[in-house]
């Protein structure tokens, strides 16, 4: 059970990166509106530079704080240094933040329109490029198969619910 709360505290600072740009609603899109060679938008209107930075550094700030409030705690994940927390907060939010693109990439390129689901890719695709950022910058003790079952399905769950609720109070224009 342990692990699994290591495993949540782990990931937190995707969590809030990927949410966060919702809060931070630009207007200059990431592409500057300009289309790829398919004649699709590149990543869309809904991806800004407003949106990337608001959620990379919302990332950034729950790996601060979670140095500040785990440090010296049974569940200080890594002992006590706060450029542990540090690097593990800058991966994680810029993995999560090209996951995300990389995901409207890729519904771009199937014609999917903005704001129309897209199963597994709307909801995992951020968690993919984190972890894969992670790993290659070192944290490679999270990746048991336990672990990372776990994570994909807690993150599947939240992603659903967040939506809903941000659709709720009308944060988003759509629930998913």
């Amino acid at each position: 059970m342990l692990d699994l709360i290591y495993s949540l505290l782990f990931i937190l600072p995707a969590y809030v990166a990927n949410s966060a740009p919702v809060l931070f609603s630009g207007k200059t899109p990431i592409d500057f509106n300009k289309k790829f060679f398919d004649g699709q938008p590149i990543f869309g209107k809904g991806k800004t530079w407003l949106g990337l930075f608001g959620g990379f550094f919302s990332g950034l700030l729950v790996s601060i704080l979670q140095a500040k409030l785990l440090i010296n705690s049974e569940f200080d994940l890594f002992a006590s240094n706060i450029f542990i927390y540090l690097n593990l907060g800058f991966l994680l939010s810029t993995g999560t933040l090209i996951g995300d693109l990389a995901g409207s990439f890729i519904k771009r390129r199937l014609k999917i329109k903005r704001g129309k689901p897209s199963f597994l890719l709307d909801q995992l695709s951020f968690l993919v490029f984190a972890l894969l950022f992670a790993y290659h910058g070192g944290f490679r003790y999270i990746f048991s198969i336990e672990n990372i079952l776990f994570l994909f399905s807690l993150t599947y769950i939240v992603h659903r619910l967040a939506n809903s609720f941000a659709y709720s109070i009308k944060l988003k224009k759509v629930p998913w």
